[in-house]
């Protein structure tokens, strides 16, 4: 049995070859929004690739893609692969790649978000949006006001999840490096290891100095407190650290918005939301 463009095959119906589709798809969909998967393995210029069951499964039973239907794929090594659906069998979803372009969308600003642990989906959240606010890498820590506790074989499940949250921001908003979640530690654990130049900023409602008073830098990390803020212990700690407190207004942010709020500020100082 052929298929159809109007009716997309779900995978259901034996393999099916779409090369004539193509073009078509190509002419009707922006490249802007034309559906993007990140695949772990390495990619290269004119592979035939399976796609990922995860990302197979995604693309046409969720999506419909029929044979044809035209993808970007990237593998977050940098840069990224036009490609296209070229055959269905059954559940399985094979690729053609076309060359490799050099696009990237990464911030001049590296900003680390050392976050501590959040209760709830509060997590998956912020590291959805800190990824699409254009984090380099964040660090889940463990505080003494966090409500969520994990540790062993659940927290490196927990983290693994995270860090398919950052792959999935990725494919949304266009970027091509996925930023690396870090393995859970103590925030005391952390707070040990050298700043290597980076400037190192945490938030406090009581700062008397505000974000924009601060020096430029090319590389930050911002430390963020779980429920409840640092514990006043830690705050010394970080101080400690080299860690400056900084005030975002005269109005205390809820976890979950702290950081953002900040990167956001960050961003539109000394990254790329100046549109320079």
């Amino acid at each position: 049995m052929g298929c159809s463009l109007a009716a997309p095959s779900l995978g259901l119906l034996g393999a099916c070859t779409g090369a004539p589709f193509g073009n078509v798809f190509h002419r009707i969909i922006a490249p802007m929004n034309l559906p993007r998967f990140y695949c772990r393995e390495a990619l290269s210029p004119g592979a035939h690739v399976e796609l990922p069951e995860p990302v197979a499964r995604h693309a046409v039973r969720v999506l419909r893609l029929p044979p044809g239907a035209p993808m970007v794929l990237f593998d977050g090594r940098g840069g990224e692969y036009p490609a296209h659906i070229e055959r269905i069998e059954r559940d399985k979803v094979f690729a053609e790649l076309a060359a490799w372009r050099d696009i990237e969308r990464e911030s001049p600003l590296a900003v680390t978000l050392v976050q501590a642990l959040q209760a709830g989906d509060k997590m998956d959240f912020t590291i959805q949006k800190a990824v699409e606010l254009g984090v380099r890498s964040i660090v889940p820590v463990e505080s003494r006001r966090s409500v969520l506790k994990l540790a062993g074989e659940r927290a490196g499940k927990r983290v693994a999840h995270w860090q398919g949250v950052a792959a999935a921001a990725c494919e949304q908003c266009g970027r091509n490096q996925v930023p690396l979640v870090a393995p859970l530690e103590r925030l005391d654990q952390w707070l040990a290891r050298p700043a290597n130049g980076a400037l190192r900023l945490m938030l406090a409602p009581d700062a008397e100095q505000s974000l924009s008073g601060i020096a430029p830098a090319g590389e930050v990390q911002l430390l963020i407190g779980a429920e409840g803020g640092l514990d006043p212990q830690e705050v010394i700690a970080a101080r400690q650290a080299g860690f400056q407190a900084v005030r975002l207004g005269p109005r205390v942010l809820r976890t979950e918005t702290a950081g953002l709020a900040a990167l956001a500020v960050l961003q539109a100082l000394w990254g790329d939301f100046r549109g320079e």
